[in-house]
């Protein structure tokens, strides 16, 4: 079996919601000695993104979206450890993630959370639904360098603009990076919001993150 068709097996298991085949894969990717974080990005990545594409469509429910994302996560549980044992522990950064009140989506930001601890960030996500307030007060706590906001519904990305809003009045804008995500932004949108740049995906926002830090 060749690698795409070995990320395709794995996407395939993941918009069936077949747990016991993706953690199977999961093991084998280890076993195996693959590329994880191509294993990651290309096998459960992929399936997470055809999961919400269907969810769009009408053919997925939140019952089959939730259900994905847990499986994905599970996934994760077993292949993280593998990725951060293959590196030299140092942290590139500190990072707090999280999607904004009002808003239940978080597979998207689930996948760049693993993908950046992946790449050796330190990574806090506090999840969906979270408010401006407490995003602020945790990148406080941790001493995160950059703070990632998701939202997937535009009613609630101005949260985003919010969690800015707050930083600024608290005098600490400066203290850190602001990215964003989500179906709804656009680059006007991170330039209205005051942000420091956005991703469409976790291959982006990693990049994104590093350029970042090597500007702080």
């Amino acid at each position: 079996m060749s690698q795409e068709e070995f990320y395709k097996e794995i996407s395939d298991a993941i918009v069936s919601l077949d747990k016991e085949k993706a953690i199977e894969l999961a093991t084998k990717a280890i076993n195996e000695d693959m590329d994880l974080i191509k294993t990651i990005e290309r096998g459960f990545g992929e399936g997470i993104r055809r999961i919400g594409d269907l969810w769009e469509d009408g053919e997925f429910f939140l019952p089959e979206l939730m259900l994905g994302g847990t499986i994905m996560q599970e996934c994760m549980k077993i292949l993280l450890p593998s990725l951060k044992s293959s590196d030299k522990g140092i942290i590139l950064g500190r990072i707090v993630i999280a999607t904004i009140e009002g808003d239940i989506h978080s597979i998207g930001k689930t996948i760049v959370g693993t993908m950046l601890s992946a790449n050796g960030f330190e990574v806090y996500d506090l999840g969906a639904d979270i408010s401006a307030e407490t995003i602020v007060e945790t990148a406080i706590e941790k001493k995160a360098h950059i703070i990632g906001v998701s939202a997937l519904l535009s009613t609630t990305m101005f949260g985003q603009k919010k969690v800015i809003d707050l930083l600024e009045s608290r005098g600490i804008r400066g203290n850190f990076k602001v990215i964003l995500g989500g179906a709804p932004v656009t680059p006007s949108w991170v330039e209205e919001s005051g942000a420091d740049g956005y991703a469409d995906n976790a291959v982006e926002a990693v990049k994104l993150v590093k350029h970042l830090m090597s500007h702080t």
